[in-house]
């Protein structure tokens, strides 16, 4: 089971969701919320897609995840607390925000949507539990590896990203600098591993776990 199927809301959920909340409209670009802010708003994306990312002061961002339709984000809000990361829309996105005292009638109300808030939780930890120790025990080719191959799907033979993605992009993802991911691309296009077809990466076949 991928992540957007554990962390997507069911269709007829979301809909039920979207009523109870007030709809708002982000642009391509715009930062729907700020890491360390003050907030006790549940966003539900509707449509788009947007990313979650960290940032240092240097700007440096590391990206934790990407969120399409029925996925939301700010429910670590719940204790009180900032918020841990940042989220941009990447394409124009429309968000059902919902604030804490609805979040709290909604999940009194819609049992459903409790244990999946409880589902979507547990898969984050263990996300984050194996993101930390690739961190600690993988090396940065091994995680690429890893993350390419998640990513694919396959499709007449041949393993397609259909997520057009920038090497910048890739090396967010893995906590790793751009020019080590361009060299770790040039190698897996050299060995035959990679090539790019109309801006997407195709996987001409499985890479290998270590380089």
């Amino acid at each position: 089971m991928n992540a957007a199927s554990v962390e997507a809301l069911p269709e007829a959920l979301l809909q039920q969701v979207a009523q109870q909340a007030v709809l708002r409209t982000f642009h391509k670009n715009a930062i729907i919320v700020t890491e360390g802010d003050d907030s006790d708003s549940l966003y539900v994306l509707v449509t788009g897609r947007a990313k979650v990312f960290v940032s240092d002061a240097d700007g440096k961002e590391v990206q934790l995840n990407q969120l399409g339709a029925g996925e939301y984000f700010g429910e670590v809000t719940l204790d009180g607390g900032p918020r841990s990361a940042s989220v941009m829309a990447l394409e124009d996105c429309r968000c059902a925000v919902l604030r804490r005292a609805d979040l709290a009638d909604l999940m009194s109300g819609q049992p459903e949507f409790a244990l999946h808030l409880i589902r979507k939780l547990a898969h984050r930890v263990r996300s984050l539990t194996s993101s930390v120790r690739d961190l600690a025990f993988v090396d940065v080719y091994g995680r690429v590896a890893r993350l390419l191959l998640e990513l694919a799907a396959e499709r007449d033979g041949c393993l397609i990203i259909e997520e057009k993605l920038t090497q910048k992009d890739i090396a967010q993802r893995v906590g790793a600098s751009r020019e080590m991911i361009s060299r770790i691309f040039s190698d897996l296009a050299e060995g035959g591993y990679l090539v790019k077809q109309d801006g997407r990466l195709v996987l001409m076949r499985k890479p290998p776990p270590r380089w």
